[in-house]
């Protein structure tokens, strides 16, 4: 068994999430599809008090890009990735679609995954109005399909009838989302006018080889992981059961083919595997700002491991015992994680907001600078004009000065 330094195990990770690529002077389409291949996946979230989750792993791997690349990827025939529940919901390459359908099988059998069931009797018609009129929003059926007053069960989300029926066609794959409005709702259609005919026409899988193959992808993604960072890559059942695919049983079968070789970490007490293609950078030269959705922060215990960095994202926990903010992104320098900075895009006034800059113990000489000079050109991709330093955190007084403020 191979033995890895934290240091080493951590230069491995970031290496395979693309932290190390060579850049490109203008990122294109090129440039988006390298990175795609590495993060696997980009998680879909609704926040937009900085900017949407899936476009930002893409600015902290690629640096300022034009957003339109990722519209074009998602929108535009032939497209190169497409929205699934993946990791959750997340964009992900057309190419994984027929490793879905196991889990599009689950969820058909079991009739959902919220908790609350679809009206059965509506499915065909709602199909039917999407085949006639798609690509759709939820809106557009909402009052033909409603079957009276909505209720505010199951978390108080509200949904509509149709809007029920919708998400569930999507999970069980009669309906993809053709993309989404600029009010962030999603555009339905049929999935044979949203994926590529040679996606379609794939064979399926086996559950088993569909398990096997995405834990293959999540240890390219990784390059060194646990087997429960391997499983929750791609939110999949860890332990084998009667008649079930299971994460442990492909990590065999990968361990038996030489793709997966037991490795000990510095530090980590839980069995651990390197990909045969990781690769040990002796530097990595980051600097940018990690989103809370980003797919290095995803599974918080891996993070303190590989960083000594404990995070938790504290959008829903009351203002007065919030910690260090309401939307708080990690700061990558070198191979560190060596602050975290509160952040706001006030785009009415043109500014990127910085109500509060924590430095972590071990944070170098010169964060500060480095921080206010990755913050300069985050406001500059959002498109914002300045940059505005508030009180809280032992930063904000050098990011001020670093800013000329």
């Amino acid at each position: 068994m191979d033995q890895l330094t934290q240091l080493q195990a951590r230069r491995i990770a970031l290496a395979a999430q693309g932290f190390t690529d060579r850049a490109h002077a203008t990122p294109s389409m090129k440039t988006f599809d390298r990175t795609v291949e590495r993060t696997g996946v980009l998680q879909v979230d609704s926040v937009n008090v900085l900017q949407r989750a899936h476009y930002m792993p893409l600015y902290s791997r690629m640096g300022p890009y034009d957003v339109d690349l990722l519209r074009r990827a998602s929108e535009r025939r032939p497209r190169r990735v497409v929205e699934y529940w993946a990791h959750v919901q997340a964009l992900m390459p057309v190419e994984l679609w027929p490793l879905m359908r196991h889990r599009m099988d689950h969820y058909r059998s079991e009739r959902g995954k919220w908790g609350f069931t679809a009206d059965a009797t509506l499915e065909p018609r709602v199909l039917d109005a999407v085949r006639d009129r798609g690509p759709v929003t939820a809106r557009h059926l909402e009052e033909e399909f409603s079957t009276g007053p909505r209720t505010k069960e199951h978390w108080g989300w509200n949904w509509s009838e149709a809007r029920k029926v919708l998400d569930y066609l999507f999970l069980v794959g009669d309906v993809a989302i053709a993309g989404r409005t600029s009010q962030f709702e999603v555009l339905y259609d049929l999935t044979e006018r949203v994926l590529p005919p040679a996606v379609l026409a794939a064979p399926t899988p086996t559950a088993q080889e569909a398990v096997t193959e995405l834990v293959r992808r999540a240890a390219r993604s990784h390059g060194v992981a646990s087997a429960g960072c391997l499983a929750d890559y791609y939110r999949l059942r860890l332990q084998p059961a009667p008649g079930k695919a299971s994460a442990k049983v492909a990590i065999d079968q990968l361990v038996e083919e030489g793709e997966l070789a037991p490795v000990a970490v510095q530090g980590w007490k839980r069995p651990t595997w390197l990909h045969r293609d990781a690769r040990l950078p002796r530097k990595v030269g980051a600097r940018t700002l990690l989103s809370p959705f980003d797919p290095v922060v995803w599974e918080r215990a891996r993070l303190e491991a590989l960083f000594d960095f404990f995070y938790r994202i504290e959008i829903y926990v009351p203002a007065e015992k919030r910690q260090h903010g309401y939307y708080v992104l990690p700061f990558l320098l070198g191979d560190r994680i060596v602050a975290r900075v509160d952040l706001k895009a006030d785009r009415s006034a043109g500014a990127l907001l910085v109500p509060g800059a924590f430095a972590e113990p071990h944070a170098p000489a010169g964060t500060a600078e480095e921080l206010a000079a990755e913050l300069h050109r985050l406001a500059g991709w959002l498109g914002l004009d300045d940059v505005v330093v508030g009180a809280r955190g032992d930063l904000s007084d050098g990011l001020r000065v670093a800013l000329g403020r």
